[in-house]
């Protein structure tokens, strides 16, 4: 009963965001798939919007797969080094490209199994590669999905394994890229991290926070 109920309130939250953000799309700017893969990666500790402003010149350098396997890390960190941990992330990305163009002819695998495979690809980026690349259910548990999650009573955990599996279970697969996408809107607009604007919210009365809040 209790999953049925969980199942009940996601989808009327899920309509709500629908309705208030119909456009539900990455923020990050790419052209190519491992283009996002590699902006997803600059984006962990980090804006989206700081991304967009340093992946223009980062691709324009490196135009091609084969120019950033061959690429020489330091010099990557240059063009990165606004993002944070830019040591890391230029290993990882290089790393990454020379993998796919030795293991995968150059393209970007479209399994979780393989994605996992490639150096700083968890299962947020891995997710967000699937869904938005490959049209595949998938669900991203950034900081906004668990933020949002716990407040609305949709999870009671900040673990995101534990987040990604609840909302499979109470999502329709077809729903769920859609639907984080949404969360990461409605997080910065409305659902912040210094206070959720319950007044302003438009799926307060089923969340359990805005149920709450006078």
């Amino acid at each position: 009963m209790k999953q049925k109920k969980l199942a009940k309130k996601a989808a009327e939250i899920a309509n709500a965001l629908e309705r208030e953000y119909p456009d539900a799309a990455c923020s990050l700017e790419y052209m190519k798939p491992y283009e996002l893969l590699f902006a997803t990666r600059l984006a962990a500790q980090c804006t989206d919007e700081r991304v967009n402003k340093v992946t223009p010149e980062l691709f324009a350098r490196y135009p091609t797969l084969r120019s950033f396997a061959e690429a020489d890390t330091a010099e990557v960190e240059g063009y990165i080094r606004s993002c944070g941990f830019f040591r890391i992330k230029a290993r990882d990305i290089v790393a990454a490209a020379r993998m796919l163009t030795t293991d995968y002819g150059g393209e970007v695998p479209d399994s979780m199994e393989e994605l996992l495979k490639l150096p700083g690809v968890g299962r947020k980026i891995a997710n967000l590669i699937l869904g938005d690349v490959f049209g595949k259910p998938a669900v991203v548990v950034d900081t906004h999905c668990i933020r949002l999650t716990n407040r609305m009573g949709l999870a009671d955990t900040r673990d995101p394994a534990k987040i990604e599996a609840r909302l499979r279970e109470i999502l329709p697969p077809e729903r769920s890229n859609d639907f984080c996408h949404r969360l990461v809107l409605h997080g910065r607009a409305v659902c912040s991290a210094r206070r959720a604007d319950c007044g302003a919210c438009c799926a307060a009365q089923w969340c359990d926070t805005g149920i709450k809040t006078p």
